[in-house]
């Protein structure tokens, strides 16, 4: 299952650099994530600094 982005976001771009597969981009209220490239690293929940980032 693919990981998800929450409102808990605050859009500062970490995630996006950090994803192998460049499955994160900017959304209309927060980054997001493309359920059919993600491939379930987790690498962007690690490094998200408000917890936003869990698998969906």
């Amino acid at each position: 299952m693919a990981y998800v982005i929450s409102d808990e976001c605050i859009s500062c771009g970490s995630c996006e650099g950090e994803c192998p597969v460049s499955a994160i981009s900017q959304g209309d209220a927060h980054y997001e994530i493309n359920a059919d490239t993600c491939i379930d690293c987790g690498t962007c929940a690690g490094i998200c600094p408000t917890g936003a980032i869990h698998e969906g």
